[in-house]
């Protein structure tokens, strides 16, 4: 039996679940138009709830199976309540606040009563003898009453099947078709498929090979272009983000009757749902949602969804958009609902409980948050509303909107490795630690346990994931380890947001040599050049691995002027070090950056964060510094750690954007 995911990071639900709560507590926000209404729960509900979620997972999945045993066809009598009225929850707090968690922890008794499938539905075109080989699992095949139908092609028996289905919207009927991931002898009929149906965007949520098992034929060509039966596709352009790619494809139908008017097809592949998992957060697969709703023009046929059946990825994606929708129009959503009715139209659309739940992370995500997405033509005008203190009912001020970040949830059971004794010693700052999923490893040194712990991170970049290594400055019992960390994960460069000493008290221990050469266990740096820059000092340091004899050249690049309490005078600095960071990384290959101030969060944080919002901006001439800091705060704790360097987040945009006042320069 084919399942399309779900097994791994099932720990870290029950927490991400908890820091949804815990912000829930502070403020809700609807996504466009909704109201922002201020809660205050009281301290009881919120403990009964963050105690309810972290703890009783297991117990609460036991007592399902055993309810499931005495309800007939595990169908619920009271259907009706899955709902979630959105406006309800607002307008009492308290109660509806913990009436939504109860809610959210019967998900999955909710998933298992759902009906599998049609009961009128037959798959007789889908077994037939011709079309058997189409199917890429045996299990899981389109309904006759459902089922996309090609034109059937002369001499050629069952040419009109494809292992695909139309999809209602929350309104629009037939707004998607869900499909498998095209074999390699179903390629033409998928690209058949696209142009007869005049579909513009193609949704793919499933890599080419996971776990070493092909998941899906590669249906474009890298460049140029090829001929699939008889259309021919051909590369118009292509964005590597860190979370999806975009493809553009000019697509042409070569008929006997003459070739056809070329059609522009988008294809948007989310390259980030793990093998047997769901994705981290949902803060990625809405931005990707967004993206795809962005770029489908009105006047198309359906958006083409697939993953590799057509029915776990596809079918959570298509609830997620569809409940959005409710969102908007009724102030609720409907997920048993909504599911109950797309599963007439394709079976097992949403294949396990935790593609369930997920959705409803996601959902929650974005009734808390909305869109905090901006163009850089409205930061002016919004930098003026979180300042403006005059008309605090018509704002999202700077305070209230970092605040929402420092309610975040730091998950404590997640640092397991460096709260251990043996490593105790290596953390700078104790309530800095990184997290076991992200931490970076070090090879283990023979005979000496523990030798594979670092206090770092990786931290994803704008277009790639772990572009960066979070860390702390070295200590004197620990620099031998920083430089084995740059060695092993192959860094080229460095950047240090620090000075050695700050207040009077020791903030890193100096790693490199002032002049000559200096030994740290195995690895010699030696100094090449040293150059001061209007704001920050760049110095070329040869790192030799003894043992192998192997030389690498590390740049490092040393900001000053930003104090530990505070933030640098302005912008300029920081934009021109970022860029000429970037600049080495293209010359270098794009290894991972190690960042550090001293304890590897408030500075460090911030800098990533403005990396990855000027590289965003460049692209897109779009922002979201809110999404941005929440994202790097889920793979690091503290990273932005005070409201002034949030503030400075913005302000740095808002330098580039003037110093670059031309918008096409950076759009």
């Amino acid at each position: 039996m084919h399942s399309d995911a779900i097994h791994a990071r099932v720990k870290y639900i029950p927490a991400y679940l908890c820091t949804c709560f815990l912000r829930l507590s502070n403020r809700m926000i609807r996504g466009g138009s909704f109201l922002l209404i201020k809660i205050l729960p009281s301290v009881f509900v919120l403990s009964v709830i963050v105690f309810l979620i972290k703890c009783s997972f297991e117990r609460l999945k036991a007592v399902i199976t055993a309810v499931d045993k005495k309800v007939p066809n595990g169908i619920l009598e009271e259907q009706g309540k899955r709902s979630l009225d959105l406006l309800r929850t607002m307008s009492n707090p308290n109660k509806h606040l913990f009436d939504l968690a109860c809610k959210i922890m019967e998900v999955w008794h909710w998933f298992s009563s759902l009906p599998g499938g049609s009961t009128q539905g037959t798959c007789e075109e889908a077994n037939k003898e011709e079309n058997k080989e189409k199917n890429r699992y045996p299990n899981i095949l389109p309904y006759d009453h459902s089922r996309v139908i090609l034109t059937q092609m002369d001499g050629v028996p069952c040419s009109d099947y494809i292992n695909a289905s139309y999809i209602d919207g929350y309104t629009d009927k037939n707004k998607f078709i869900a499909a498998q991931g095209p074999k390699q002898d179903t390629a033409a009929d998928f690209w058949r498929m696209i142009w007869e149906q005049k579909s513009a965007t193609i949704v793919m949520l499933t890599n080419l090979k996971e776990r070493k098992e092909d998941k899906c034929y590669q249906y474009w060509p890298d460049q140029g272009c090829w001929t699939y039966g008889n259309v021919r596709v051909a590369v118009e352009d292509f964005t590597v983000l860190v979370d999806y790619t975009i493809r553009k494809f000019c697509v042409q139908y070569q008929a006997s009757d003459g070739t056809k008017t070329p059609r522009l097809v988008t294809q948007l592949h989310f390259t980030s749902w793990p093998d047997f998992g769901v994705p981290f957060s949902p803060i990625g697969m809405l931005k990707f949602l967004k993206k795809v709703k962005q770029v489908n023009p009105s006047y198309a046929g359906p958006i083409v969804v697939h993953c590799s059946a057509g029915v776990g990825r596809t079918g959570t994606f298509i609830v997620i958009d569809g409940m959005i929708d409710m969102m908007y129009a009724e102030k609720k959503v409907d997920v048993f609902g909504f599911v109950s009715r797309i599963r007439e139209q394709r079976s097992q659309l949403i294949q396990t409980d935790l593609q369930y739940s997920f959705i409803y992370q996601a959902l929650l995500e974005y009734f808390l948050y909305g869109d905090t997405e901006l163009d850089v033509s409205s930061l002016e005008g919004h930098l003026d509303k979180l300042h403006n203190t005059s008309a605090p009912l018509d704002r999202v001020g700077l305070e209230e909107e970092f605040k929402k970040l420092t309610n975040m949830r730091i998950m404590k059971e997640n640092m397991r490795m460096g709260n251990l004794p043996a490593n105790m010693k290596k953390n700078r700052v104790l309530q800095i630690i990184p997290y076991d999923f992200n931490r970076v490893i070090l090879s283990m040194k023979r005979g000496q346990e523990f030798t594979d712990y670092i206090n770092a991170s990786f931290i994803d970049g704008y277009r790639q994931k772990d572009y960066f290594i979070a860390t702390q400055g070295p200590l004197v019992h620990t620099v031998d380890d920083f430089w084995r960390m740059v060695w092993e994960w192959k860094c080229h460069s460095i950047v240090m947001l620090t000075e050695l000493q700050e207040r009077d008290q020791d903030k890193c221990f100096q790693y490199w040599p002032t002049e000559d050469l200096v030994t740290y266990g195995d690895f010699t740096v030696e100094m090449k050049g040293d150059t001061l820059c209007d704001t920050f000092s760049l110095r070329d340091l040869l790192l030799t691995y003894g043992p192998e004899k192997q030389t690498r050249l590390v740049r490092h690049f040393h900001f000053h002027g930003w104090p530990e309490i505070g933030i640098p005078a302005e912008g300029k600095g920081m934009i021109d070090i970022i860029a000429a960071v970037q600049k080495q990384q293209q010359q270098s290959g794009n290894h991972p950056i190690a960042v550090h101030c001293s304890a590897g969060a408030g500075r460090t944080g911030t800098f990533i964060a403005l990396s990855n919002i000027l590289e965003r901006v460049k692209a897109e001439g779009l922002l979201d510094v809110f999404q941005t800091v929440k994202s790097l705060r889920m793979q690091r704790p503290h990273m932005v750690q005070t409201v002034e360097q949030y503030d400075f987040c913005y302000r740095v945009v808002q330098d580039f954007v003037d110093i670059f006042s031309d918008y096409a320069n950076f759009k």
